[in-house]
């Protein structure tokens, strides 16, 4: 899935597409372990995260970069 995102939106975007969905992963994971007493030893799913991420980097992928890495 991270090579069909990086040759549809460029190799540019990779960095802002592993940053993003690896925040949103541990965010979430955070949450259920809190929040529904999820345990630690039970795998999660990276795939959705990757595609949010392609999908929030579509949208805005310009303004993240400049932001997270400065490309221009």
């Amino acid at each position: 899935m991270l090579a069909a995102l990086g040759a549809w939106l460029g190799w540019k975007m990779l960095p802002v597409i592993v940053l993003l969905s690896s925040l949103v992963g541990a965010v979430v994971g955070i949450a259920l372990i809190i929040l529904a007493k999820r345990g630690r030893d039970i795998p999660m799913p990276f795939g959705p995260y990757l595609a949010a991420a392609g999908l929030l980097t579509l949208l805005y992928g310009r303004p993240l970069a400049q932001t997270f890495l400065g490309f221009p």
